[in-house]
């Protein structure tokens, strides 16, 4: 005991000791991990930066600009050309369909995917994996005709919604996220006479809120930045979101304007600031929820 006490103090000597072995690995962790944020974040500063210049500079000095060439006058000439409020109006309303979509359907399709056995359950859930390896893209054009000229949905925030409300992805989540929970405890629930919707609500959305904010997260950030599929389904300004309007301002305004390249970097400001408020809110109770999904008893 006593040397096995004595073996303990020097390990955490050697710990702390400069110029340590252990020291030295540590700093060195640090460093490449420092290193890392650093370029990993540059891009954001450099955007940042660049969305205040009154005078363009795409050069490597414009990431440490000349306080006097600051200004706020890009978000006013962005915002002059397609009005932000509206357009972070118009990405609320697809992007909360979207999610909206993704928890009522996916939650559904995995519980039903994990817990239920019905003919047909490794068909649906292989064409679900086939949706997952193919790109979005192949799927557009039918889509566009059935939203478009089966459905009528042109120019209708519904038609912008529909495609992306089914997360292939998020169902994905779910279902691996109900196939860990032990089949027993929704079976006791069945012998209580139970239905499988007040399974559902009682036991299973409770337990699945780790994969729910998972899903959530991963699925807003898609319909949040896209631009192709709105762009498509309405060309009315007033129902387009945000990424479709400063795409659009891009590709033909942007070239007539006094500062072109602050203009689109003060949208893209404007555009990622929603993304990363999300993120830092529901990324921190992700990972408590995974803490407490992680303690048995």
């Amino acid at each position: 005991m006593a040397t096995s006490s004595a073996t303990e103090r020097t390990a955490q000597v050697d710990r702390t000791v400069p110029g340590g072995r252990m020291s030295w690995r540590r700093v060195l962790g640090l460093a490449v991990l420092a290193l890392g944020a650093v370029v990993f974040l540059f891009p954001f500063y450099y955007m940042i930066v660049g969305a205040f210049q009154r005078e363009p500079n795409p050069g490597i000095s414009g990431a440490f600009p000349n306080p006097a060439n600051l200004t706020l006058a890009n978000f006013g000439d962005i915002n002059a050309e397609i009005d932000l409020v509206r357009t972070l109006i118009n990405s609320g309303i697809f992007t909360g369909g979207v999610l909206l979509g993704t928890f009522a359907i996916g939650l559904l399709a995995g519980y039903a995917l994990a817990q239920l056995e019905f003919r047909g359950r490794g068909v649906v859930f292989n064409a679900m994996l086939l949706i997952l390896v193919l790109p979005f893209q192949l799927f557009m054009i039918p889509l566009y005709v059935v939203i478009v000229r089966t459905y009528g949905l042109a120019d209708n925030y519904l038609g912008m919604i529909l495609p992306f409300a089914v997360n292939a992805t998020a169902v994905f989540i779910f279902r691996q996220f109900f196939l860990q929970l032990p089949r027993e405890l929704f079976e006791s629930a069945r012998m209580d006479g139970a239905s499988e919707f007040k399974i559902l609500r009682s036991i299973a959305v409770p337990l699945a809120r780790p994969s729910i904010i998972t899903a959530l997260v991963v699925t807003f950030i898609g319909p949040w930045n896209e631009f192709l599929w709105p762009f498509l389904i309405t060309k009315q300004q007033d129902l387009q979101p945000l990424a479709v309007a400063l795409a659009n301002y891009i590709s033909t305004v942007a070239a007539r304007a006094a500062n072109p390249f602050g203009s689109i970097l003060a949208g893209a400001v404007v555009l990622a600031i929603p993304a990363v408020v999300v993120f830092v809110v529901f990324q921190r109770q992700f990972v408590e929820s995974n803490l407490g999904s992680g303690v048995k008893g």
